[in-house]
C-alpha cells in the first residue's frame, strides 16, 4: 500500500496516468497497448510517458521498478521509429544503468534495448556502448529463453545495421558473443546463434585468437540430435539446425585443423546418421577449404571412407568436390596435388559407382568421372581405355535410364576433347561398328529395339565430336552412311535419314567453336549432301522409294539446318570461297565441286520440267540465308529474278514456298540503294499480278507474307505498303484466313532464314514498332469488317498481342481488352488458343485492370474448358487457375459456381487436362480461407 501512496504521490493526473496505475499496480495488460495507441497517434510523448511513470521506474520493489520499466519498453516497440537523437541518447543511458538491477528487471531492460537497437536515430558509437554493457553485466545462459533470444535479436540488429562500429570492437566481440552463446540449448535461440556465427564469418568480423573458442563453441552441436515434439507450434526441424550449423562448420578454411579430425571421427561412427551428416559436411567443406587445409587430412580421411560402403552417393558428390576444388589449385608438381596419392582407389570408386544399378549413383558417377577426367595425370592409359569402355555402355541405355544416357553423352564430349587419341582408339572403332550393325539390321528390316541402338549410335557419334582429330574420323561415318541409304543398300524411312542429320547438325553446332573444324565439316558435309540430293533428284526409269526418301519435306527440312547451321561460322573469306562453287550449282548446272558427280542428266533445278530438282531449292536457300552479310553471292541478279519466277509456280508449294524465303532472305541482308529498289519493284510487281484470279494466288500471298517480313525486320520504309496490303487480304473469302495466321509469321522468329543467327538483320524492337504502326489499323478494320470476315481480324490481333512483350501491351491493355475477349468467342481453335496465351499472363500482371472483367473471363473460360482441342482446355484451365490471383474480394462469389464447373474436367481423357483442372480447383477451394 506505501508502494501505491508513494506513486499516486508523485505521478501527474489525468488519463495517461490512469493507464499507467492499472499496467503497474492493477497487474492490467490492456493499458500498454492503448498508451503505444496514443504516443504513436501524438496524444502523448515518450517524454511524457517517462514522467508519468514517475517514481515507478525508481520504486524500492523490484517487481514495480519491473512493470514500470515493462510498460515504458513495449511502447518503445511501438514507436521507436518517432524518438529523437537525444531522447535515444538519454532512453540507452537509462536501460545500460538498469543492466545492473534486480533479476527481475532484466527482461524488461532488454525488450526496451530491443526496441532501441532498431532506432533509425541511434547516435555513433552506442550500439557498442549497449553490447558492452550487455556482455559484462548480464550472465545470459541464465536467463528464460525468450530473454536470450531477445539479446541474440539485439545482436542481429546491431550487426544488420551499424557492422563498422562493431568491427571497431576487433576480437572482443567475437568473444563476447562467444560468452552469450555458450552452453545455450534450445533449437530456436540456436537458429539464431548459428546465424550470427555465419555472419561473424562471412562478414569478415575480427577472430582475433579465439577461432578455436568460436569453433568449440559451435562444433559441440555436432552432430545435431534433436527430435521435434509432436505438435511443435515453432515448426523448428532437425534438418533446419544441421543445415545452418553446416554452414557454420565449412564457413572458413581456418576451422579445417580443428573441423576435420573431428568429420573423421565420425566418419567411423556406428550412428548412420552421424556419418551421413559428416560426409554431407565434409562435401559443403569441399567449396571453401584449400589445398593448405586439405593435404595433412587426407590419408587419414581417405581411410575412413574407403571403410564406408552405406553412402556411396555422399562420398562420391564429397570427391566430386574434392575435384574440383583441386581444379582451382595452380600448384605445378603434380606431387603436391594431394588427390593424386589416392588416384587408383579413386578410379576404383568411380567405375563401381558407373556399373552400380542405381541410376542416381550411376549419374554422380559419371559427373564425378568427367571432373576427374579434367585434372592432369590423374587417369592413366589404362583408366582411360575404362572410362571410354563404360561411356559406351552407358550410352545405349534403355529408355528408362535416359538421364544417365544423356549425361554419358556429355561426359563422353567433354573428355574426348581433352584425351582425343584414347577415344579415337577406343570408341570411334566400336561406333563404327555398331553402325555397320546396325545397317545390317536395317537392311533386313529388324524389330524396333535394333533401330533404337541404332539411333543412340548415331548420337554418341555426334556427341563425341568435340575434337578436331575426331571430327575427321566421325564425320565420314555419319556421311557414308548417308551414302549407304542413297545406293539402295538399306531398307531406310524418313525417320532414319533424319536421325542422321540430326547426329550431323549436332556435330556441325559443336565444330562453330573451332574454325578449322568448322571449315573441314563444311567443305565435307555439305558438297556430300547436296550431291546425294542432287543424285536422288535425277529422273529415272523405274523411280527408287529408297531415293525418293532423301526428297520428303521433311528429310530436305532436316538437310537445311544441317547445312544453314554448317555456315553461319565460316569466315566471309571462306564463305567467299563456298558461294563460288554452290550458287552455280543451281543456276548453271556445275556439278564438278561434288563428290561422285556422274548424273545421268544435268541438274537444272530451275526449269520448268524438273519438278524433283526443284525442291533442292531449299539446301540453296539454307546456304546463301546463312551467308555473313558481307559476302558477294555471284550471278545475284540471275538468282534473284529465278528465286522470284519460282515463288509463283503452282505445281510444287515446297518449292515456291522455298524460293520465296530464299527471295527474302536475301532482300533483308541486301545493301539499301538501287539494286534493292528494283528487286522490291520486281516482287510487288509479282505479287500483285499472283493476287489477281488464277492458280498462283496462294503462292503469290505466301511470297508477300514473306518480303513482308524481310522488310519489317530492318525497318524498310516499303514494309507498310505490304502490310497495309496483307491487311487488306483479310477481308479476301479465299486468302482472308491465311493472312490472318500470316500476322503470327510476321511476329515470330523463324528458325531456318531471316535470323540473328544466319546474319540477317533483325532490329532490336521490330515487334514494338509493328504494335504501333498496326494493331490500330486492325482495330479499326475490325470494327469496319462484315460480321463473317471478323474473325480474320480478330485472329490476326490475337497473333499480334500474343508474341508481343508484355510490358508494351499492359498500357494498352482496357482498349484492347474487349477485343480479347470477343476473340474468345470466335469458333477458331487457333484464334481461342492464341487469346487464351495471350490472357493467362495478363491475369496475373494486371489483375485491376482484368477484375473489371471477371464475369465474362469465367464464364468464357469456363465453356473453352470442355472444347474439343485439348490444348485450348489446358490453355483455359491454365487460365481459371490464374484467375485465382485477382482480388480476392471479387472472385468469392463465383467460387461455388466455379469448383462446380470444374469437376467436370478432373474426368477428362487426357492425363494432363486432369492435371490442370485439380491444380486450378484446388485454388478456388482455397479461395478467402485464411493464409491463402
Amino acid at each position: 500500500m506505501a508502494a501505491a501512496a508513494a506513486l499516486e504521490a508523485a505521478a501527474p493526473t489525468g488519463a495517461l496516468w490512469g493507464l499507467v496505475h492499472d499496467f503497474v499496480m492493477g497487474q492490467q495488460e490492456g493499458p500498454a497497448d492503448q498508451v503505444a495507441a496514443d504516443v504513436k497517434s501524438g496524444n502523448y510523448t515518450v517524454l511524457q510517458v517517462v514522467e508519468a511513470l514517475g517514481s515507478s521506474l525508481e520504486n524500492p520493489e523490484p517487481r514495480t521498478r519491473a512493470r514500470g520499466i515493462q510498460l515504458l519498453s513495449q511502447v518503445l516497440l511501438h514507436c521507436h521509429t518517432l524518438l529523437l537523437e537525444k531522447e535515444v541518447v538519454h532512453l540507452i543511458l537509462f536501460y545500460e544503468n538498469r543492466l545492473k538491477d534486480h533479476h527481475l528487471v532484466i527482461p524488461s531492460v532488454l525488450q526496451g534495448l530491443k526496441a532501441l537497437s532498431l532506432c533509425v536515430a541511434l547516435p555513433p558509437g552506442l550500439a557498442v556502448s549497449v553490447l558492452k554493457a550487455i556482455f559484462q553485466e548480464v550472465h545470459v545462459q541464465s536467463l528464460p529463453q525468450v530473454d536470450r533470444h531477445t539479446v541474440y535479436n539485439i545482436i542481429t540488429n546491431f550487426m544488420r545495421t551499424r557492422e563498422e562500429e562493431l568491427k571497431s570492437l576487433g576480437a572482443d566481440f567475437t568473444f563476447g558473443f562467444i560468452q552469450v552463446m555458450d552452453g545455450e540449448k534450445d533449437p530456436r535461440n540456436l537458429l539464431v546463434a548459428f546465424r550470427i556465427v555465419h555472419d561473424l564469418i562471412s562478414r569478415d568480423y575480427s577472430l582475433g585468437p579465439f577461432v578455436e573458442e568460436l569453433f568449440e563453441v559451435t562444433s559441440c552441436y555436432f552432430p545435431i540430435d534433436f527430435t521435434p515434439p509432436p505438435n511443435d507450434p515453432h515448426g523448428i526441424q532437425r534438418e533446419d539446425l544441421i543445415l545452418s550449423l553446416r554452414a557454420v562448420l565449412a564457413s572458413t578454411p581456418r576451422f579445417a585443423e580443428f573441423l576435420l579430425p573431428l568429420l573423421i571421427e565420425k566418419v567411423d561412427s556406428e550412428v548412420l546418421s552421424a556419418k551421413l551428416d559428416s560426409l554431407q559436411t565434409l562435401n559443403a567443406c569441399c567449396a571453401v577449404y584449400g589445398q593448405k587445409e586439405l593435404k595433412d587430412f587426407l590419408p587419414s580421411l581417405w581411410a575412413s571412407i574407403r571403410r564406408e560402403s552405406s553412402q556411396r552417393r555422399t562420398i562420391l558428390e564429397m570427391l566430386l568436390g574434392f575435384l574440383k576444388l583441386q581444379q582451382k589449385w595452380t600448384s605445378e608438381d603434380k606431387d603436391q596435388r594431394p588427390l593424386n596419392a589416392f588416384k587408383d582407389q579413386l578410379c576404383s570408386l568411380v567405375f563401381m559407382a558407373v556399373t552400380d544399378p542405381s541410376t542416381q549413383l550411376q549419374l554422380v558417377g559419371i559427373r564425378t568421372l568427367t571432373v576427374l577426367g579434367a585434372q592432369p595425370d590423374l587417369l592413366s592409359s589404362e583408366d582411360l581405355e575404362l572410362a571410354v569402355g563404360h561411356l559406351y555402355r552407358l550410352s545405349f541405355l534403355e529408355e528408362d535410364s535416359q538421364s544417365c544416357r544423356v549425361a554419358a553423352l556429355e561426359a563422353s564430349g567433354t573428355l574426348a576433347a581433352l584425351y582425343p587419341v584414347a577415344f579415337s582408339s577406343h570408341l570411334v572403332p566400336k561406333l563404327a561398328e555398331e553402325l555397320r550393325v546396325g545397317e545390317s539390321n536395317l537392311t533386313k528390316g529388324d524389330e524396333p529395339t535394333q533401330c533404337s541402338r541404332h539411333l543412340c549410335c548415331l548420337q554418341a557419334l555426334s556427341a563425341v565430336s568435340t575434337h578436331p582429330s575426331i571430327v575427321k574420323e566421325t564425320l565420314p561415318l555419319l556421311l557414308q552412311h548417308l551414302w549407304q541409304v542413297n545406293r539402295g543398300n538399306m531398307v531406310a524411312q524418313s525417320s532414319d535419314v533424319i536421325a542422321v542429320c540430326q547426329s550431323l547438325k549436332q556435330m556441325a553446332e559443336k565444330c562453330q567453336q573451332d574454325p578449322e573444324s568448322c571449315w573441314y565439316f563444311h567443305q565435307t558435309a555439305i558438297p556430300c549432301l547436296l550431291a546425294l540430293a542432287v543424285q536422288a533428284s535425277m529422273p529415272e526409269k523405274e523411280p527408287s522409294v529408297l531415293k525418293k526418301v532423301l526428297l520428303e519435306d521433311e528429310v530436305l527440312a532436316a538437310m537445311v539446318s544441317v547445312i544453314g547451321t554448317a555456315t553461319t561460322h565460316l569466315s566471309p573469306e571462306l564463305a567467299a570461297q563456298s558461294v563460288t562453287h554452290i550458287v552455280p550449282l543451281f543456276l548453271d548446272g556445275k556439278v564438278s565441286f561434288l563428290p561422285e558427280n556422274s548424273f545421268p542428266s544435268r541438274f537444272q533445278p530451275f526449269q520448268d520440267d524438273a519438278s524433283g530438282q526443284r525442291r533442292l531449292i531449299a539446301l540453296l536457300m539454307a546456304f546463301v540465308c546463312s551467308l555473313p552479310r558481307n559476302v558477294e553471292i555471284p550471278q545475284l541478279n540471275q538468282l534473284m529474278r529465278e528465286l522470284l519466277e519460282l515463288s509463283c509456280c503452282h505445281s510444287c508449294p515446297f518449292s515456291s514456298t522455298a524460293a520465296a524465303k530464299c527471295f527474302a532472305g536475301l532482300l533483308n541482308k541486301h545493301p539499301a540503294g538501287q539494286q534493292l529498289d528494283e528487286f522490291l519493284q520486281l516482287a510487288v510487281d509479282k505479287v500483285e499480278a499472283g493476287l489477281g484470279s488464277g492458280p498462283c494466288r496462294s503462292q503469290a500471298f505466301t511470297l508477300l507474307l514473306w518480303v513482308t517480313k524481310a522488310l519489317v525486320l530492318r525497318y524498310h520504309p516499303l514494309s507498310s505498303c505490304l502490310t497495309a496490303r496483307l491487311m487488306d487480304l483479310l477481308n479476301d473469302p479465299e486468302l482472308g484466313p491465311a493472312a490472318a495466321d500470316g500476322f503470327s509469321l510476321l511476329m515470330s522468329d523463324c528458325t531456318d532464314v531471316l535470323t540473328r543467327a544466319g546474319h540477317a538483320e533483325v532490329r532490336i524492337m521490330f515487334r514494338q514498332r509493328f504494335f504501333t504502326d498496326n494493331v490500330p489499323a486492325l482495330v479499326q478494320g475490325f470494327h469496319a469488317a462484315p460480321q463473317d470476315v471478323k474473325p480474320n481480324y480478330l485472329k490476326g490481333l490475337s497473333h499480334v498481342l500474343n508474341r508481343l512483350p508484355k510490358p508494351v501491351l499492359l498500357p494498352e491493355l482496357p482498349t484492347l481488352l474487349s477485343l480479347l475477349l470477343e476473340a474468345l468467342s470466335c469458333p477458331d481453335c487457333v484464334v481461342q488458343l492464341s487469346t487464351l496465351s495471350c490472357l493467362q499472363p495478363l491475369l496475373l500482371e494486371a489483375p485491376q485492370v482484368m477484375s473489371l472483367h471477371v464475369d465474362t473471363l469465367v464464364t468464357k473460360f469456363l465453356n473453352l474448358s470442355s472444347s474439343p482441342s485439348m490444348a485450348v482446355r489446358i490453355a483455359a484451365l491454365q487460365c481459371m487457375h490464374a484467375l485465382t490471383r485477382l482480388p480476392t474480394p471479387v472472385l468469392l462469389p463465383y467460387k461455388p459456381q466455379v469448383i462446380r464447373a470444374l469437376a467436370k474436367p478432373l474426368d477428362d481423357k487426357k492425363r494432363l487436362v486432369r492435371k490442370e483442372a485439380v491444380s486450378a480447383r484446388g485454388e478456388w477451394f482455397l479461395l478467402g480461407s485464411p493464409g491463402s
